[in-house]
């Protein structure tokens, strides 16, 4: 029982240690809410997101819509968010004896630019995600699969684009 107790206090002691060391050296919450923790950068939700063409555009656009605006279109943006339109490439996998593959890997990718008021570039990022999904004996089955993990992608590509805004305004300080 004495044993069990010492290794109690021994970690307790750590793990207080360790919380005050974090306190001390500017560790910030990437997920936190970026207006209260970011209120000397420029939110998110005061940046327009530009329209992006094709469907698969417009699924982003909205992905991004939902994390950026909570409370509404911004009226007076700071910025804008033009997104090129998404290029989308299959590459086939694990192939059976007979030459058919059965998994599919999907790679989807675009470039994010951010442009203030005057036309200025401030950040112009390539980003790409990779999904992938199984080819099943039902083509339907098949057509689901691969709509799902175009959407995932897509979602995917919607946090990477949120995340390298949040660096970037998070480095402007």
């Amino acid at each position: 029982m004495t044993h069990f107790y010492k290794f109690n206090c021994i970690a307790l002691a750590l793990s207080l240690t360790l919380a005050g060391t974090l306190t001390g050296c500017g560790f910030r919450p990437v997920y936190g809410d970026i207006t209260e923790s970011h209120s000397a950068n420029v939110p998110l939700s005061s940046i327009a997101i530009e329209i992006i063409p094709d469907h698969e555009g417009q699924t982003l656009r909205n992905a991004l819509i939902d994390r950026f605006y909570q409370s509404g279109y911004p009226s007076d943006p700071v910025a804008s968010l033009k997104i090129q339109p998404l290029s989308e490439s299959k590459l086939e996998l694990d192939m059976t004896k007979s030459s058919e593959a059965t998994r599919t890997q999907l790679i989807i990718g675009t470039v994010m630019t951010l442009i203030d008021n005057q036309g200025h570039v401030l950040l112009k990022r390539d980003v790409k995600t990779v999904s992938s999904y199984n080819i099943l004996g039902s083509e339907f089955a098949t057509r689901v699969t691969e709509d799902n993990a175009r959407k995932n992608a897509i979602n995917d590509l919607a946090r990477q684009i949120e995340l390298n805004l949040i660096l970037y305004y998070s480095g402007k300080k």
